[in-house]
């Protein structure tokens, strides 16, 4: 699958839940380029702005769309890495602010 193909299948699944792409379309396709290449790396499409462990097990709240993208859009209007987004956000009737990492630290490795 190609980011293209990754797109369109994600945009039809996840626009009917609220979420939207970024319009920054560089930037979304980077990110869903990043996702196919952890998706051939570990198996599964990790959050490609956190740092993965290679266990699906340690890693499944980071596995796309993550478990933090829920409560960073309703707060932020943006999930961490801005790859979805609220329709606010996009049409800029909200301000684009820093989304602050959820996930724990010792998740993290540190």
């Amino acid at each position: 699958m190609d980011a293209k193909q990754l797109y369109e299948m994600l945009k039809k699944a996840q626009e009917p839940k609220g979420y939207y792409f970024n319009t920054d379309k560089e930037r979304v396709f980077d990110l869903l380029e990043a996702l196919i290449t952890n998706k051939n790396r570990y198996g599964y499409m990790a959050c490609p702005c956190r740092l993965a462990s290679g266990d699906k097990e340690s890693d499944k709240d980071i596995i796309c769309p993550c478990v933090y993208r829920v409560p960073d859009v309703e707060k932020y209007g943006s999930c961490y890495c801005n790859l979805y987004v609220s329709k606010e956000w996009n049409d800029e009737k909200i301000p684009h602010r820093y989304v602050p990492e959820r996930r724990a630290a010792e998740k993290m490795g540190f």
